[in-house]
């Protein structure tokens, strides 16, 4: 069996994955429904809805992609790297929570100590850790990565920009907008995150099985 064979998905499984993903989606979409409808006090904040969620699907990818990693071998460098910035992402959004009863800059000190080891590991292997993503590239995982990390770090920083909304409302800008924006934006993004991550430890799946069929 040629080693890319495994990269390949079937029509079925495609279309199942797909439609559970949607599913996914539409669920996250109705709780930030539920939370502009009825939680007018909290909502789109650190004790919203909107918010914990956003960290638990940041929690969930994190531990997919050190499930992925333990499977298969292959992106060593590259599935380091991205349990680092899912991590990290994961310590910003407990910011709140870290100033007020840890100490003021607590997490910027827990993201300095996860995230500087690691770019130093993967800097140090620059030449495995390109092959290592030209490869990920090529996979269903490796677009819907892309897709989330732009979503997340790009699209939904400047949507959410206050100067955006302030345009856009004129005297009827109320910051709700802004932090709805932006809150919502970037849940999409870390759902995008997790799901690439879901494919990434199917992907390692069948790269393991068709390795064991080899040795075989």
């Amino acid at each position: 069996m040629p080693d890319h064979y495994a990269d390949r998905i079937g029509f079925r499984a495609l279309c199942l994955r797909g439609f559970a993903y949607m599913l996914l989606v539409a669920a996250l979409m109705q709780a930030a429904l539920f939370e502009a409808a009825h939680m007018p006090n909290v909502r789109f904040s650190e004790t919203g809805l909107t918010e914990p969620l956003q960290s638990l699907l940041l929690l969930a990818g994190t531990i997919l992609a050190f499930v992925a990693r333990r499977l298969d071998d292959r992106l060593p460098h590259l599935t380091l790297l991205i349990i680092g910035l899912l991590g990290a992402s994961l310590i910003r959004e407990q910011d709140a929570w870290l100033d007020e009863f840890v100490f003021d800059g607590a997490w910027q000190v827990l993201v300095s100590l996860l995230v500087l080891p690691i770019l130093f590991t993967v800097i140090r292997r620059g030449r495995a850790f390109a092959a290592e993503l030209e490869r990920y590239a090529m996979t269903f995982s490796g677009g819907l990565f892309a897709a989330g990390f732009i979503t997340t770090y790009v699209f939904s920083r400047l949507y959410g920009r206050s100067e955006m909304w302030q345009a856009i409302l004129g005297e009827q800008y109320l910051r709700v907008f802004k932090d709805a924006a932006e809150e919502v934006t970037e849940l999409f993004g870390y759902t995008l995150l997790f799901i690439a991550m879901v494919e990434l430890v199917l992907l390692a799946r069948r790269w393991r099985r068709q390795r064991l069929q080899g040795q075989g």
